[in-house]
C-alpha cells in the first residue's frame, strides 16, 4: 500500500533497518501522516475515554483499559470479524497462554481517517523493509488502544511482562496523549539483552518502529506527578504480521 510521497519514509526505513528500531518525534511524525490523510486527531484521540477495564492482568492490576481489533491489510484495509488477542507464553510470560476477548475498537474509529492514516503508513513503510522474498500479500495487523493509569496509589505498568517481544514482524507504539505523569521510559535491547537505547514519548504522535524480530522493548512504570489529578499514558500499538 503506497501513500504519498513514499520518500518522505525514507529517514524512518534507514535506522528501522540498520538498528531495527527508530524514534520518530512529532513533528516528524505528523507531516508523515497528514499525507497519508491524518485528519480529526482530536477526536481520535478522545475516543481513549471509552476504554474497557483489561480483566486478565494476572497480576491483580487494575491500570489498564483497552480496545481492540483486527485487520487485513494489503491492497485495501479491511476489518476482520472481532476475534481474541493470543500470545504464547513464551512472548508473554504474565499473560499469555490463553485467548484475551477485550472490548473491540468502535466501528467509527476502526475507520476514522487517523487510524487509516496510521495503518495505511505502517503498511508503506513495513512493505518497504520487508524483503520481497518474505513480503506478504496482505498483512494480520492488530490494534490496541491503551489506557495506563496509576490506580490505588501504585504505579501503572505500560509493559507488565517486562521486556519483551510481541511474536510478531513489526510493531508501531504511537502516543496518543500524556497526562500528570513522571517515567515511562522506552527501552531498546538487541537480541542477547543488551541495552541498545532508550527514549520517551513525550509529544502526541511520538512514535516508536520496532522490528520484532529483532529487538525487544519495554516501558518503564509511570506514577503521577500530582497525585491529587487525573494521571494516564493512552497509546495506540499497532502490529503487523504474515498472514
Amino acid at each position: 500500500m503506497d501513500i504519498e510521497n513514499p520518500g518522505a519514509l525514507t529517514a524512518i526505513e534507514r535506522p528501522l533497518g540498520s538498528d531495527g528500531y527508530v524514534f520518530v518525534h512529532a513533528d516528524e511524525m505528523r507531516p508523515i501522516l497528514e499525507r497519508a490523510g491524518l485528519a480529526d486527531w482530536q477526536g481520535f484521540a478522545a475516543s481513549w475515554n471509552d476504554l474497557g477495564r483489561d480483566g486478565y492482568m494476572a497480576d491483580g492490576g487494575r491500570y489498564r483499559q483497552r480496545r481492540h481489533a483486527a485487520f487485513s491489510v494489503g491492497a485495501t484495509i479491511r476489518r476482520k470479524p472481532h476475534q481474541p488477542h493470543y500470545q504464547s507464553r513464551d512472548y508473554n510470560a504474565l499473560n499469555g497462554g490463553i485467548a484475551r476477548w477485550f472490548d473491540p475498537v468502535t466501528d467509527a474509529i476502526a475507520v476514522h481517517p487517523a487510524m487509516t492514516a496510521i495503518i495505511s503508513t505502517c503498511a508503506a513503510l513495513f512493505d518497504r523493509t520487508t524483503p520481497k522474498t518474505i513480503r506478504p500479500p496482505s498483512w494480520h495487523v492488530e490494534v490496541h488502544q491503551f489506557r495506563i493509569e496509576p490506580v490505588d496509589g501504585r504505579a501503572g505498568k505500560p509493559t507488565p511482562e517486562g521486556m519483551h517481544r510481541d511474536g510478531v514482524d513489526w510493531v508501531l507504539v504511537l502516543l496518543v496523549s500524556r497526562q500528570n505523569i513522571a517515567s515511562g521510559v522506552t527501552s531498546i535491547h538487541d537480541a542477547q539483552r543488551r541495552p541498545v537505547g532508550e527514549f520517551t514519548l513525550t509529544e502526541p504522535m511520538d512514535a516508536a518502529f520496532v522490528d520484532d524480530d529483532r529487538v525487544y522493548h519495554g516501558v518503564t512504570a509511570i506514577e503521577p506527578e500530582n497525585p491529587d489529578k487525573p494521571a494516564f499514558r493512552d497509546v495506540l500499538v499497532v502490529t503487523f504480521r504474515h498472514e
